[in-house]
């Protein structure tokens, strides 16, 4: 499972782990084009949710 976002898709290149969420693509295109919140995602829902007070 990889992520894919603006930087890595103006690269052309999904192998390297951006953003907040993954996706599921393979170099090759193959994958579900699920997505998920990756743990940094989580934290920084957090994070907002406290108004930047909660920064553990």
């Amino acid at each position: 499972m990889i992520n894919l976002d603006l930087i890595s898709a103006s690269f052309g290149e999904i192998s390297k782990h951006y953003g907040l969420i993954y996706v599921n693509l393979a170099e090759d295109g193959s994958g579900d084009y699920q997505r998920f919140a990756k743990d940094s995602a989580k934290w920084y829902a957090k994070v907002i949710n406290s108004n930047g007070q909660n920064l553990d």
